[in-house]
Formats: C-alpha cells, sequence, structure tokens
C-alpha cells in the first residue's frame, strides 16, 4: 500500500531522513504498541544521546505521573493522584534542551480525549512548529489480549471472551474500559492529535512483530542516531500474564473489591508486592497457556483494523511500515473457547511471597509519623466527600 509524499515526506517503507534538529518528538504509543521497549532503550542510552543531538529529558524511563497530570487523567488504581507539579518539571526539562532534538514518550498521551487538552500539551512542549507526534500502531488482534491482561492488573474482574464481547458487541463500546477505544481506535486518535499539530507533523509507525529489532532501528533513524545506538532492555517485570496467572488475580480482584477492601492495599500489596515479584521471579513455560482470541474476535478486530487503516492512509500523514498488517487475520486459526488454565504451585507460591514482602517493608500505624498520618486521613476524607 503507498501513501503520497512530498520530497521530504518519510515514504510508507522506512524512514529517508531525521526530523529537524530542535524537534519535540512526541511518542504518544499508544499502549501495547512496543512503548516500554523504546523507554527502556532511550533511557539506557540518555547519556550518549547529546553528543548526537538528541535528549531525553525524562528523569525516569516513563514519565507516567506527569503524562497523566498533563491529560487530567486518574493514577493507576490506589496509586498516589499525580499533581500538575510532575508535568511542570517535565517541560522545565524539555525546555532545558535548547535546540537539540528532544524525545518524550508515554503511551498514556493516548489518553488525552479532547482537542484542548491535546492543543494545550503541544503549545506547552512548543507548540506545532516544534513538536512532531509519533503513533506506533500493533494489529487489533494482538492488542487486545495483552490489554485485558492490564486492565486485570489494575483491578477488573470480567473474564477474556465475556471483555471481548463487551467490546465488540455491544453498543456502545465503553464498558467496563471506556479507555480502550479512546486508546484503540487509532485512526480517531491520529486525527485528534493531526488537528493539533497537522498531518504533515504526524508519522505513524506499523509495527512487524516479525521484525524485533525494526522499531528500534526507526527511532534511531527519525532522530538521526547511529544504527545500533539504541538496544533493548530486558524487562521482566513487563512480561505479560499468562492465562493462568491472569484468572487467578481475576478471582482476586472479585475477593478484593467484595470486601471492600481501600484501593491503595491493593496497590502496595496486590500490583506492586505480588505481581511484581511474580513476573519477575517466574518466566512463563512452553507448557503455560496464553491468552488465546476466540476466532470470531480476531475476524471482528480485523475488520475493524481494515477501517482503521483506510482512515489514516486517508489523513494525510507519514506512515512508515506497512499498513496491511494492521487488518491482517493470523494464519493460524484461533481457538473456538478459551481453555481452563492451571497454575503451578510455585507461581502461587512466588505470589504469596510478593504480598508478603511488601506488607512486611509497610510501617504500622504505631511506626508512622503523627504528621503522616494526618495527611493520609484529610485524602481519605477528601475522597469520599469528591465520591459523594
Amino acid at each position: 500500500m503507498e501513501t503520497e509524499c512530498k520530497s521530504d515526506d518519510l515514504p510508507v517503507r522506512g524512514v529517508t531522513a531525521a526530523l529537524p534538529a530542535g524537534t519535540r518528538l512526541l511518542h504518544i504509543g499508544p499502549h501495547k504498541t512496543g512503548t516500554t521497549a523504546i523507554q527502556g532503550a532511550l533511557f539506557a542510552a540518555k547519556d550518549l544521546l547529546p553528543e548526537h543531538g538528541v535528549v531525553f529529558p525524562a528523569h525516569s524511563r516513563h514519565p507516567m505521573e506527569a503524562v497523566l497530570a498533563a491529560c487530567a487523567r486518574p493514577a493507576m488504581m490506589g496509586d498516589t493522584a499525580p499533581t500538575e507539579k510532575h508535568w511542570t518539571r517535565l517541560l522545565e526539562r524539555v525546555g532545558a534542551t535548547g535546540g537539540k532534538t528532544s524525545v518524550i514518550s508515554s503511551e498514556f498521551f493516548a489518553d488525552a480525549e479532547d482537542d484542548d487538552t491535546i492543543a494545550r500539551i503541544v503549545e506547552q512542549l512548543g507548540g506545532r512548529e516544534r513538536v512532531h507526534v509519533l503513533v506506533t500502531l500493533r494489529p487489533l488482534a494482538r492488542i487486545m489480549p495483552s490489554q485485558w491482561q492490564q486492565y486485570v492488573q489494575n483491578g477488573l474482574r470480567m473474564g477474556y471472551e465475556d471483555w471481548l464481547t463487551h467490546m465488540l458487541r455491544k453498543a456502545p463500546y465503553e464498558q467496563p474500559n471506556p479507555s480502550f477505544w479512546r486508546r484503540h481506535r487509532h485512526d480517531r486518535l491520529v486525527a485528534r492529535w493531526a488537528r493539533a499539530v497537522g498531518p504533515q507533523r504526524v508519522t505513524v509507525v506499523v509495527v512487524d512483530d516479525r521484525d524485533r529489532g525494526g522499531l528500534l532501528r526507526t527511532f534511531e533513524q527519525l532522530l538521526g542516531l547511529p544504527e545500533n545506538l539504541l538496544r533493548p532492555v530486558p524487562d521482566a517485570a513487563n512480561r505479560s500474564l499468562t492465562l493462568a496467572e491472569t484468572e487467578m488475580l481475576r478471582n482476586l480482584n472479585k475477593e478484593f473489591r467484595g470486601n471492600g477492601l481501600p484501593d491503595e492495599l491493593y496497590s502496595r500489596l496486590v500490583r506492586n508486592g505480588a505481581v511484581m515479584h511474580m513476573k519477575n521471579a517466574c518466566s512463563p513455560s512452553p507448557e503455560d497457556v496464553k491468552i488465546l482470541t476466540p476466532e470470531w474476535a480476531v475476524e471482528a478486530a480485523a475488520g475493524i483494523g481494515a477501517e482503521i487503516v483506510r482512515n489514516i492512509t486517508d489523513s494525510g500523514v507519514r506512515i512508515v511500515g506497512d499498513p496491511g498488517l494492521l487488518s491482517a487475520v493470523p494464519k493460524t486459526p484461533a481457538p473456538a473457547g478459551i481453555p481452563a488454565p492451571r497454575i503451578s504451585p510455585e507461581v502461587a507460591a512466588q505470589a504469596l511471597y510478593g504480598a508478603l514482602a511488601s506488607a512486611a517493608r509497610t510501617r504500622t500505624v504505631h511506626q508512622t509519623p503523627s504528621r503522616e498520618l494526618v495527611r493520609v486521613l484529610g485524602h481519605r476524607c477528601l475522597k469520599k466527600l469528591r465520591r459523594r
């Protein structure tokens, strides 16, 4: 598939020239499209980038709090709410890069849901004359199982096939996760940001999962970096859960919600305790059942992908890679149903240990200073008042 390109445009299949010096390259994700791999590689190379005219201004691999504040989005379940100070600090770091090219990457930029918010973000980063938006895309059929298990890690209690039914068959397709189509109706995502910067300043990169290093090479070419400067950084904590692990967590979520436990406890003991330790300590084996998408959902996702491709191609944005991948149906037929998961005793033990270790690191009420107790209680009272 080809698109019309000007002489200074990027061709459909690859990159011909780096972005102009001084560009603020804004990588907006969305989720599950290689964002963690890019962020890890850029952060690992941040000390080498300036000699090539590029700066990674974030103080951590992923400036999630800053971007959530910029997009006026809530934190993950039980986490501390981000503040405008997080975003202001990142803007100060971007401003300090001067005439160098800077790259800011967060999949949570895809959660900005209205034109005013996006326009404000672009203006604060230097305006449409300096900002170039980069969108990385993968097929919906590959995104859906990864996104479902991520929602489960944030408290979702719905099973996969039921969740697929709600996302694909039950209008208005917003429950239980309204954020899914805000992020992954990719043509509308691209259109929102193109309205803010102009289509000529938006690049869509189609990720080809068969080319494991292709995404890093594309970023190097866009930023004018030497080949292989960006290298993969192993991150066990970012691996997807197996079906059994996800089902164990989903059932725990039911018990957690059913007993009215506080969200802060979930964040500390479950997501950042049990789940994080289980990911780091246990690698999936060939016998572990992956999250498999039924054939009807794969075909539905491919149909939506075809419409997305048509709209993005007609939008005038620049495309790197093969857009046809976004609507392709996998050659191997998907199963008619979801197999029953079986979790190993070792995995269950590691998850339990992670929760216990996290609890052991938590101070008791008697060990907590009075000033901090007052702050926590005040925050909880305000939270209850807002709900009322």
